[in-house]
């Protein structure tokens, strides 16, 4: 199918605070973005985190996606077989294109599977991988160290890239498939992707433009966007007022305070999601001593009152949480819930010999999640009540994450989507003990280290009676509940919201990744 192109629309404002986004003519092909964060890179491998995995539903296409209903989609592998205890077959789509015009072959899929396992980020989720093997140009077969029951999970993260466009050294001698966190590297700034859409223009934290990509191989689809201008607006009350004076189409994160006006305002449609999203708060137990008293981590946890945080802060647009799975996930434990208590709270203070407290230094991103920055100063306050005082600071993403990566904070709020739909998937990112070699605890900001827990979750990954599989990770649950290991808060809703004729109903999820190459505009230009 060949798309007609528009001229990129030209966002007129700058997206500062205190600044409106002005209105501006558009074609019906034409989506204007207004999102709280832009992706980080252009590298699919270098940063695990929901920006960047938006990108890769745009300029990259997966083995396989999530639908609605959390059923599996065919995409680029056109069927799969499981062959044996050990061994996937899948099949590939033919006749796909990169963007760089380089055919896409089995050869890609090897070389995609393979750099995921060498990439900081994703070779903890990849390790159950053994080895992938092309048979022919359209045949893969993957193989698991041990029977795994959650392959196609994983597959829904393998989008495969441009092997040949990726291979080789740059003009200054460098690696184009290095994979460099948060610096400059090829990967970062050039991208060849399968997906629906072109990367034509990138200004970190301004914008970046893209454009249907003619010779797309997905042709039954009906979407219609033909370019998109996807500008970053960090504040929620100029992202909601870039929609509700046109300055922009489709906006992400609605706020709770903010959702009655949009439901309520003409000419635009708002879109309502439960989300499975965890927030949550990590402790750093090499930087202060006193987290490595279970004791202590438990009165942090007793001190915050995670239903008042959902009611009033959130609005009630979001699920109280005493664990990282939410329900319908194959660990959700029901025995579980917050547990509130600031009078027990200062008992295990003075217990652990804490009575005075302690001063720590707090981080948190304020374009992430829903409310993170006031999230933050509300846990902050709350810790004051147990003598616990906290110097918070409060950055955008891009600022947030290398700062992150180092850990040289005390504590860190934390959002997380479970990257395989799945329970195990927060332990090994969130709580295992950290292993560089292998990736385990990637994102495990505390430090903290609980082999038991950890033994009983890996086991589990390789259980394949389900529901075994589900009362293990049930106990694991119990077990980092009781130690206090992940301070959780709440499962963060999801709310969208476009100007009417944009039909995001059928594109938006669950997973919080839109899945805008299918989207359809029905409107005509003001």
């Amino acid at each position: 199918m060949t798309f007609k192109k528009t001229l990129l629309a030209t966002v007129i404002g700058a997206v500062v605070a205190g600044t409106t986004l002005l209105p501006m003519t558009a074609s019906a092909e034409t989506l204007r973005i207004g999102y709280s964060a832009d992706p980080e890179t252009l590298d699919p491998h270098e940063q695990l985190s929901g920006g960047m995995l938006r990108l890769s539903h745009l300029t990259f296409d997966p083995l396989v996606r999530w639908t609605k209903d959390f059923q599996f989609e065919p995409r680029l592998a056109s069927e799969w077989e499981q062959v044996d205890e050990t061994t996937m077959r899948m099949t590939l789509r033919e006749g796909v294109t990169f963007h760089s015009g380089n055919p896409f072959t089995a050869k890609d899929v090897v070389w995609t599977i393979e750099r995921l396992k060498e990439s900081p980020d994703y070779r903890a989720i990849f390790e159950p991988v053994a080895s992938v093997e092309a048979i022919d140009d359209y045949t893969v077969e993957i193989v698991t160290t041990e029977p795994y029951p959650l392959l196609l999970n994983l597959a829904t993260y393998i989008f495969p890239m441009d092997s040949e466009y990726y291979s080789g050294e740059t003009d200054d001698g460098k690696d184009k498939a290095e994979i460099v966190k948060a610096g400059n590297s090829f990967a970062s700034r050039n991208v060849s992707g399968t997906g629906p859409f072109v990367v034509t223009d990138r200004r970190q934290g301004v914008r970046v433009d893209f454009e249907r990509f003619d010779d797309y191989w997905d042709t039954e689809s009906e979407g219609n966007v033909s370019s998109i201008v996807l500008t970053p607006i960090a504040e929620n009350a100029s992202r909601v007022a870039a929609l509700l004076s046109g300055g922009v189409d489709f906006i992400d994160a609605v706020p709770p305070n903010d959702l009655d006006r949009v439901r309520e305002a003409n000419g635009v449609d708002l879109v309502e999601i439960d989300g499975t999203r965890i927030i949550g708060l990590q402790m750093n137990e090499e930087r202060v001593e006193a987290f490595q008293d279970a004791r202590v981590r438990q009165a942090v946890d007793l001190a915050i009152n995670q239903e008042g945080i959902a009611d009033r802060l959130m609005r009630g647009f979001a699920t109280p949480a005493g664990q990282f799975s939410p329900m319908g996930y194959s660990g959700h434990n029901s025995d579980l819930v917050p547990r509130y208590d600031i009078e027990r709270a200062k008992e295990l203070m003075a217990e652990a010999g804490y009575e005075d407290g302690f001063s720590v230094e707090m981080i948190a991103p304020n374009n992430r999640y829903v409310n993170d920055a006031q999230i933050a100063q509300a846990v902050s306050n709350m810790l004051a009540q147990i003598n616990i005082n906290v110097n918070l600071r409060t950055m955008p993403l891009a600022q947030y994450w290398p700062e992150y990566d180092t850990r040289e904070s005390d504590m860190a709020l934390l959002g997380w989507h479970s990257d395989t739909e799945d329970t195990a998937n927060f332990f090994q990112y969130l709580s295992f003990c950290i292993d560089d070699e292998s990736g385990a605890g990637q994102y495990n900001y505390g430090n903290y280290c609980n082999e038991e827990i950890d033994a009983l979750v890996t086991a589990a990954d390789s259980e394949v009676d389900l529901e075994k599989r589900n009362e293990m990770l049930r106990e694991a649950e119990a077990m980092l509940y009781e130690d206090a290991g992940f301070i959780m808060l709440h499962w963060q809703n999801l709310a969208y919201a476009a100007a009417e004729g944009i039909d995001i109903e059928p594109v938006v999820n669950a997973i919080d990744f839109p899945y805008l190459g299918d989207l359809v505009i029905n409107r005509s230009d003001d």
